[in-house]
């Protein structure tokens, strides 16, 4: 299924289920009672809530670390994942010598659970998580930037990447592209599709161009069940 057309996303987003260590780790984070409400009325129907909380949270598949990771191959300086989530992209992140790796979280819930989660990935030290708001944070010094956003922030966050990434930073955004921007790389099918985005000094991506990119698997597979949350720095 080709994933340029939002709408067509959003479906498959709705009709997708958890996993198993995802709806525990759902369930421990909100509470049971809290998450019941979720499963049973927000994310059936993918209704409308606030700006900040706009994607119902879902963790990373190992396709879709997979296929970020592949788009950042051969870049090197610091990595930021903007609503980070379970955190298994900064972990993937750091393994591929993407330093330092951070994830911005809003939920203090999945913030939480680093400790557990960056241990298991033989990370625990290494990578930071901050409950903040996206909105708020400084994109200045990034160089590498991750985003699986809902595609009615997008062109605000557009802007902001725009007005604060340095010349040649990448930005690869996960599910739903870019609105306005060309992509110069786009690795994937359906929910896993992925696209790269190469910041110039005129204000524009470079030219769409097709590149795929070798998987870096050996990060995926070691992160793939892993999720990323609380603030450590070596």
């Amino acid at each position: 299924m080709e994933q340029d057309d939002p709408a067509e996303a959003v479906t498959e987003l709705r009709e997708r289920r958890l996993g198993a260590l995802e709806l525990l780790q759902a369930a421990t984070g909100s509470g049971l009672a809290a998450y019941a409400v979720w499963a049973r009325l927000l994310q059936p129907g993918f209704r409308r809530v606030p700006l900040r909380l706009q994607v119902p949270y879902l963790g990373a598949s190992a396709r879709q670390v997979e296929n970020v990771l592949s788009l950042m191959r051969g870049r090197r300086g610091n990595m930021v994942d903007l609503g980070s989530g379970d955190g298994r992209i900064v972990l993937a992140a750091h393994r591929c010598s993407l330093r330092p790796a951070v994830g911005y979280e809003l939920n203090p819930c999945l913030v939480g659970l680093v400790p557990l989660h960056a241990w298991r990935a033989g990370c625990s030290g290494n990578v930071c998580y901050l409950c903040k708001d996206l909105w708020k944070v400084s994109l200045r010094d990034c160089h590498n930037v991750s985003v699986f956003l809902a595609p009615s922030v997008l062109p605000m966050l557009e802007a902001k990447l725009q007005a604060e990434l340095p010349e040649g930073a990448r930005v690869v955004s996960g599910c739903f592209r870019l609105p306005t921007w060309e992509p110069v790389a786009v690795v994937g099918e359906g929910l896993d599709r992925v696209w790269a985005y190469d910041v110039r000094c005129d204000g524009l991506a470079g030219e769409a161009a097709s590149s795929l990119g070798a998987p870096i698997q050996a990060a995926v597979d070691r992160g793939s069940s892993t999720s990323q949350t609380g603030c450590w720095t070596q």
